[in-house]
């Protein structure tokens, strides 16, 4: 189903995942160093040195895909604000119906994990902010979602890659938030045909959150989706 080169991608992927995990608890128990520091720098080196793999083995795609279709900066820029707008809006909707129907608490373990990294040392903000959505759109999107849209139809790709991104993400009980973006992100690379676009707003939707928990009072922040729930389902 995948070529040789995206078997590849995926062993760099696993690796990557498996060396950010382990390397601290080797240092820890080996040499007693803190491994909260230890996971920053991994996650930072691993975090870096993968997207670079993975752009290299994934080059021959993305030549053939710029040339294939080509697009100016322009509707890049259009594409990447309308793209944010729809995300944030379906993660309202997603958010709300998980609150209200599920009971679900609104707060993510994935999310205020990286939060504490970042605030630990802001370096660790590469990681959401630039590398991490470059690597997971290339993989879930355009390699993942890429395969299964040609065999099947839209929907069972996103849908299939969308489960794959929000299990990978270890936060299952905010799967339908995951999966709701998945679509988001697929409905993007489909509609502006380039990898570029679901990158971008990725990266903007990560930076935000992440910015927006470390600079905005709890509580305001709080009121802020509050406000969000009652736009959409009116209170």
């Amino acid at each position: 189903m995948f070529p040789k080169r995206y078997w590849f991608v995926f062993l760099i992927y696993v690796l990557m995942l498996v060396m950010t995990a382990v390397v601290p608890v080797i240092l820890y128990f080996g040499f007693g160093i803190d491994p909260l520091e230890v996971a920053i720098y991994s996650n930072v080196v691993g975090f870096i040195i993968g997207p670079i793999l993975v752009l290299l083995l994934m080059r021959k795609d993305l030549s053939q895909e710029k040339i294939a279709h080509p697009i100016s900066a322009g509707r890049i820029i259009g594409w990447t604000a309308l793209g944010v707008l729809l995300a944030w809006n379906t993660q309202a909707i997603a958010a709300t119906i998980e609150i209200e129907f599920f009971g679900i608490d609104p707060s993510s373990e994935n999310t205020e994990v990286i939060v504490e990294m970042t605030r630990m040392n802001p370096i660790f903000l590469l990681i959401p902010a630039i590398s991490a959505p470059i690597l997971e759109e290339l993989i879930f999107r355009k390699i993942i979602f890429g395969s299964l849209y040609k065999k099947f139809n839209f929907f069972w790709g996103a849908l299939i890659s969308s489960l794959i991104f929000g299990v990978l993400h270890m936060d299952l009980t905010h799967t339908l938030i995951y999966t709701t973006m998945g679509f988001v992100f697929a409905y993007l690379y489909v509609q502006s045909k380039r990898i570029i676009v679901p990158i971008l707003v990725h990266m903007t939707l990560n930076t935000v959150t992440v910015l927006a928990q470390l600079l905005i009072d709890p509580e305001q922040l709080e009121q802020i989706q509050n406000n969000a729930m009652f736009i959409f389902f009116g209170g």
